[in-house]
């Protein structure tokens, strides 16, 4: 029996939860000889085989069943999962942890975006002053550093905070008209999907034993047992308190990263980042004091 989350308990669970999502960054830094691709499909094949364990010991073998009958939402969330978990890791490889963590933390304001222009949300106006002033964030992050990033690096690392708007809005969508989405067996679609699209580009296998108990860890402990309680969490926990806590992961990784990999991040990107974080805080503070 699963303990009752208290609103406390919530909190403290979804700080646990942002602190396993920001290892990857370090964990991949400590590879030897897997590659982009490869590192991709392991993570996500061993994501996949955690769920495939997880969801029937907590939602029962019906949660199969269920996801057969999930419609078009469960499985565009999962593409987008997909999207997500590929774009990801390959971006860790092509660029510093600390640009990755920064540009994905635009996610929540396409979301609101994408939702306005799709399904008509309203964009209050403390939204679209955090959208301009997060753009000035990434806008110097980046203008700064132009020279010495790979211009694919950062399209990849931009797929991230896409594919969650448009997965977000999806979802968003569905529950508005009466269908709501599983979003755990999402993930475990998305796993699925992940790995067979990244099995061929991996190939020949280069990964140590030493690679993938790493990469194991991050299927398992960064990214299966996350995402269910990070779930678990948005039954109890309200949209802006999510959000907040979520970019916890943006400021344990790119301090992970800076201690355990020697990755100090550049100067721009510590400005650019507050920008973009002061952003998000101030919008969802206001945002979490307008619902009280």
């Amino acid at each position: 029996m699963l303990l009752k989350l208290t609103h406390s308990r919530a909190v403290l669970l979804m700080v646990a939860v942002t602190l396993m999502w920001s290892i990857a960054g370090v964990v991949t830094r400590h590879l030897e000889h897997a590659a982009s691709f490869e590192v991709t499909f392991w993570r996500s094949f061993f994501t996949l085989v955690s769920l495939l364990v997880l969801l029937p010991l907590l939602q029962g073998r019906a949660v199969f069943v269920a996801m057969r009958k999930g419609g078009s939402a469960l499985w565009i969330s999962g593409i987008c999962w997909s999207v997500m978990f590929t774009a990801f890791m390959v971006a860790l490889v092509l660029m510093p942890v600390a640009n990755v963590l920064v540009t994905m933390a635009v996610g929540p304001l396409l979301t609101a975006l994408f939702a306005r222009v799709f399904i008509g949300h309203h964009i209050a106006a403390r939204t679209w002053g955090a959208i301009a002033v997060a753009g000035l964030g990434i806008g110097w992050m980046y203008g700064s550093q132009m020279a010495g990033l790979p211009l694919a690096g950062t399209l990849v690392a931009l797929c991230v905070p896409v594919a969650a708007a448009i997965n977000w809005t999806v979802v968003q969508h569905s529950q508005r008209h009466g269908h709501a989405v599983d979003l755990v067996p999402a993930v475990l679609v998305g796993a699925v999907i992940s790995s067979l699209v990244t099995l061929p580009l991996a190939l020949p296998f280069q990964a140590s034993g030493h690679d993938l108990a790493l990469l194991a860890l991050l299927g398992v402990v960064q990214l299966a047992i996350p995402c269910v309680l990070a779930v678990r969490c948005g039954r109890v926990l309200k949209a802006p308190e999510m959000a907040l806590l979520g970019l916890l992961e943006v400021i344990f990784g790119i301090l992970l990263a800076w201690l355990g990999a020697g990755e100090k991040p550049a100067a721009a990107v510590l400005t650019g980042g507050a920008l973009v974080i002061g952003a998000l805080v101030f919008n969802e503070l206001l945002g979490w004091k307008e619902q009280k």
